[in-house]
């Protein structure tokens, strides 16, 4: 079935490589097809890897070897919520290892350049709550990298929710 929407994600000869790290960090995710350029293009030669479709996280996505001209940047991002701090840490290692760069609040690159916003449920719940126990819990996410519930838990202390 071809999907109504899903992203194309644009990488210079490694989307097949970044594919196998998808799978390898994120659940309910998998590579589906890896289709194979039927002929030369300005970015690679016949029989080159040129698309990988796949399932990240459940969505649909495209990745597609399209060459060196367009770059990854903080203009898109894919945003994980996950449901523990383990969790968070475990996403946040994968990602940001091997290559990959911390940011802030929440904010990270993987190896290939693309933007995540590794994102603790308990800090969406904060935020919704509105008055003071969201800008209690805003301003300590202003001082992290990665998210620490924790640390967010102990700065809305004391307000009621």
């Amino acid at each position: 079935m071809i999907p109504k929407l899903q992203p194309c994600l644009w990488f210079d000869k490694n989307a097949e490589e970044a594919a196998r790290f998808y799978a390898d960090t994120f659940p309910d995710t998998r590579i589906d097809k890896v289709m194979r350029a039927p002929g030369d293009y300005p970015a690679g030669k016949q029989g080159d890897v040129l698309t990988v479709e796949m399932t990240i996280l459940g969505s649909p996505f495209l990745l597609l070897n399209g060459g060196p001209e367009f770059k990854f940047d903080e203009a898109v991002s894919f945003q994980v919520a996950t449901d523990d701090q383990a969790e968070t840490d475990r996403y946040w290692q994968a990602i940001t290892t091997n290559g990959g760069t911390e940011s802030v609040c929440g904010w990270c690159k993987d190896r290939f350049g693309l933007s995540w916003q590794i994102t603790p449920k308990r800090l969406i719940e904060l935020m919704a709550a509105g008055g003071e126990t969201s800008r209690r819990a805003f301003e300590s996410m202003m001082t992290m990298r990665k998210i620490d519930i924790a640390t967010l838990d102990k700065a809305v202390e004391g307000v009621a929710s």
